[in-house]
């Protein structure tokens, strides 16, 4: 079984507000509960590729090419910023919808498995993280790396399903007046813009 240490620091590391928290915020207060669900799905099926990059060692050649790390960061950059453009110029995005005028839902789960898929850090984050918890006197370690990565996914869905009917309770109460709708439409373009910048000039 995994150690309290792994459990503990996994759960802080997707407590932490990031990209993958705020557009399953948005589009819990755009389109609603099934939304949320379906972004929470969507940015925990993005996670899997960089876990099994790190759990099949393709991870170290992430890590070793310069090259290949700024492609795969500059993408996930351009993302970003298409995301913020596109939810800065959607006026009636944040106008309570009814039942007719959900989102698609593959439309939302694409939408966050991208976000999360052309984060190139998150495979350095695992590669990094992840073995330091592989206890080498309890056999191999591919069967504990496969362990600890299940766990890390479950709790990142179930921690993102609560930010999202959280922001969901309080939808009508909070975009219901045209001025926060403008506010919020802004507000969410600027900090998908921002974590854009954030993305294009960190290193490694």
């Amino acid at each position: 079984m995994p150690s309290h240490e792994y459990l503990l620091t996994s759960l802080i590391v997707v407590l932490i507000p990031g990209t993958g928290v705020i557009f399953t915020i948005s589009a819990a207060l755009v389109h609603g509960r099934r939304a949320a669900l379906y972004a929470a799905l969507g940015c925990t099926a993005g996670i899997l590729p960089h876990l099994l990059a790190t759990v099949l060692g393709l991870a170290a050649l992430l890590h070793a090419s310069a090259l290949a790390f700024q492609l795969l960061k500059f993408v996930g950059v351009a993302y970003l910023f298409y995301i913020a453009v596109a939810t800065w110029r959607d006026r009636d995005s944040f106008v309570v919808s009814s039942d007719n005028h959900r989102q698609p839902a593959g439309q939302c789960v694409t939408k966050a498995f991208l976000l999360n898929i052309l984060n190139p850090k998150l495979t350095i984050f695992f590669l990094a993280f992840l073995p330091q918890f592989v206890d080498s006197t309890h056999g191999a370690p591919l069967p504990q790396l496969a362990l600890l990565s299940a766990i890390f996914m479950l709790m990142t869905f179930v921690v993102f399903v609560v930010y999202g009917l959280l922001a969901h309770a309080f939808r009508r109460t909070v975009i219901e007046a045209p001025r926060v709708q403008d506010w919020l439409r802004r507000g969410f373009a600027g900090v998908f813009a921002g974590l854009g910048v954030h993305l294009a000039l960190s290193e490694r």
